[in-house]
């Protein structure tokens, strides 16, 4: 009898676990993946190679990674937030020390299975770390030298390990990723205010440090065209293509920057100029309606979570999505210089989608145990 009743309570939670997904979410995060897989397939010049065959893989498997961590209770991971983002300093400072370097940049460890880049990784745990530390704390302590000085050092940290490395790009994205937890967590706007003010006042000596390859991009963000064949030729090409595609774009395999090769880095950072080339302005708009019902999902599953912890993760994983969308189409469009910024799901790279997949999954957490309270 109690086997019995233990069986039917354990079958009613999973099953309950399922009929609480969040199944709109879920199928546009499906879509988005078909979409990515059909534009790698572009990528190979419409047929099954290297960039398709891996792509697919990473998507189903990290797909089902993520279905499995949806069914992990939220509590866990507030539990984990701190060791989670200690493991990625580690395997930052392992980087440094003896990680793979490739076009100038000591980015990756070797896993032999995957080519890890832990930076991307800590976009995400940083968010898991800064929510646990802001969960529960009294607004008074929000607003105090400790709290703003201990989070900061959260933040700059990782940012630091990631520089050096050197890879700017991605150090600024895992700022932004921090500073959102702390726009949510209740940080006074004034605090952002001196920030930017002192960002601004110190860029001039900021750009004295940079690296001659990131102050050349930034003098042809500002003008392009004074090395068309250079260093513009990259954005040049990027903007005609996304143009040339019009408003219903050239057709699905017949984008003709992408296939004269007019078009470098097609399968990752600007995957979106191959894709609206061959999709023009409908098929873009209908990317972004897909990013936008995604975020929306998001917020609003934060919204509907009891935890304090689920409501930050998921408000701020929400708003790094968004900003790292707009930082690479803006970049592709010439309105920002070329950072490195992937775009979420579509672009190739196994370490950007495990750690996408590791932050939906713990938003489907979230709404799968929206009811859980976390002492």
């Amino acid at each position: 009898m109690y086997q019995h009743k233990r069986f039917t309570t354990s079958s009613f939670n999973f099953f309950q676990k399922f009929k609480n997904f969040d199944y709109i979410l879920l199928v546009c995060i499906l879509l988005l993946g078909f979409l990515s897989l059909t534009t790698m397939y572009s990528t190979d010049g419409g047929k099954v190679l290297f960039h398709t065959k891996s792509h697919f893989t990473k998507l189903i498997v990290f797909t089902i990674m993520m279905l499995i961590i949806s069914f992990i209770n939220i509590k866990y991971w507030f539990y984990i937030g701190y060791i989670s983002y200690l493991l990625v300093i580690g395997l930052l400072i392992w980087t440094y020390l003896f990680g793979i370097t490739s076009s100038g940049s000591q980015r990756w460890i070797d896993l032999y299975f995957i080519n890890l880049q832990p930076s991307e990784l800590m976009k995400i745990f940083i968010i898991l770390c800064l929510a646990k530390y802001f969960h529960r704390m009294k607004l008074e302590k929000v607003n105090s030298v400790y709290t703003i000085l201990t989070s900061l050092i959260i933040i700059l940290l990782p940012m630091g390990l990631v520089i050096v490395q050197p890879d700017l790009g991605t150090s600024i994205l895992i700022a932004i990723s921090g500073i959102a937890v702390l726009w949510f967590a209740g940080i006074n706007y004034k605090y952002f205010i001196y920030t930017m003010l002192g960002f601004v006042i110190s860029l001039p000596f900021v750009i004295a440090f940079l690296k001659p390859y990131q102050k050349l991009r930034v003098l042809t963000f500002l003008n392009p065209d004074k090395d068309p064949l250079g260093a513009g030729y990259q954005i040049i090409q990027s903007k005609i293509a996304v143009g040339s595609g019009g408003i219903f774009g050239k057709g699905f395999l017949k984008g003709t920057q992408s296939y004269l090769e007019f078009l470098p880095e097609k399968h990752t950072d600007f995957i979106f100029t191959l894709f609206s080339e061959e999709f023009g302005f409908v098929g873009s708009a209908f990317l972004l309606i897909i990013y936008s019902i995604i975020i929306y999902r998001i917020v609003a599953i934060g919204s509907g979570s009891r935890s304090y912890f689920a409501k930050i993760f998921c408000y701020s994983f929400g708003a790094a999505i968004f900003v790292f969308i707009t930082i690479n189409m803006s970049m592709v469009l010439g309105l920002l210089p070329i950072v490195g910024s992937p775009l979420p799901i579509m672009s190739y790279g196994g370490s950007s989608m495990l750690a996408t997949m590791i932050g939906f999954g713990i938003v489907m957490s979230a709404k799968v145990h929206n009811q859980q309270l976390i002492a």
